[in-house]
C-alpha cells in the first residue's frame, strides 16, 4: 500500500482511538462493583488511544494491502479496541460487542469472498473460528484456568479473520496471545504489582496476538 493511501487509514485509526473511551463508557459504567482491571474505570486512554488506533490500522493496511477483506479487518479492529478498553477497566468482554465483531466478520468476509471469487477463503475463516473456539474451550476447562468464556467467545471470533489469511496466521494468532499474557503476568509478579491470585484481563492479549498474527502470518 502506498504512503498516500496509508495516511487516511492511519488517520481513521486516530479517530477511532479518540472515540474508544466514549464507546466503552456504557459498558464500564455497568460493570459489577469491585471488578476493577488494570485501568481505573473512567480513566480513559488519553493520548495513548489515538496512537494505538493509528498503529493498529496502519499495520493492518500494510499487512493486507489490496486484500478485499481489509475493511472488515479494520471494522473488527475498531470493535476490538473498545473491547480491550472495557476489559482493562473492569475485566469484562461484553457479549454485544463480541457479537458485533462476529457479525461484522461473517457478513464482511462473505461479501469479500463473493466479490473476490474465493469461497475457499470463507471456508478457511469458518474453520479458523471452530479451531480457535475449540482450543480455548479446552484451555478454559483446565484445572486452575483463569480463562473465562468471554475470552473463549472472543477467540472464536478472532479465528475468523485469522482463518481467512490461512493456517500460518491462525496458528501464530492462537499462540502469541498466551505468550504475551504469560510474559505480562511474570513481569507484573516480578515487579510486585500483582499477586498470584490477582485476576488479569486476557482479552487485550487475545486481540494483540491476533493483530500480530495478521502482520506476521
Amino acid at each position: 500500500m502506498s504512503a498516500a493511501a496509508l495516511v487516511p487509514v492511519a488517520l481513521l485509526g486516530v479517530l477511532v482511538g479518540l472515540a474508544v473511551p466514549a464507546m466503552a463508557r456504557p459498558f464500564t459504567s455497568a460493570a459489577v462493583p469491585g471488578r476493577t482491571g488494570l485501568r481505573t474505570r473512567h480513566g480513559g486512554s488519553g493520548w495513548l488511544g489515538p496512537v494505538v488506533g493509528a498503529g493498529v490500522f496502519a499495520g493492518l493496511a500494510v499487512a493486507l494491502g489490496d486484500d478485499p477483506a481489509l475493511p472488515v479487518f479494520l471494522a473488527v479492529a475498531a470493535v476490538g479496541l473498545v473491547l480491550a478498553e472495557v476489559d482493562l477497566a473492569c475485566l469484562r468482554l461484553p457479549d454485544p460487542l463480541v457479537l458485533a465483531a462476529g457479525v461484522l466478520c461473517v457478513g464482511g468476509l462473505t461479501v469479500a469472498a463473493l466479490l473476490g471469487g474465493t469461497p475457499g477463503r470463507l471456508l478457511g475463516a469458518l474453520a479458523g473460528a471452530v479451531v480457535a473456539g475449540s482450543a480455548h474451550v479446552l484451555l478454559a476447562l483446565l484445572p486452575g484456568s483463569r480463562l473465562g468464556f468471554g475470552d473463549v467467545k472472543l477467540a472464536a471470533v478472532l479465528g475468523l479473520p485469522l482463518g481467512w489469511l490461512g493456517r500460518e496466521a491462525l496458528l501464530t494468532g492462537l499462540l502469541l496471545p498466551h505468550l504475551l499474557h504469560g510474559g505480562l503476568v511474570l513481569g507484573l509478579l516480578a515487579a510486585r504489582r500483582v499477586r498470584r491470585d490477582t485476576l488479569l484481563p486476557v482479552g487485550p492479549a487475545l486481540l494483540a496476538g491476533a493483530w500480530l498474527g495478521v502482520l506476521l502470518g
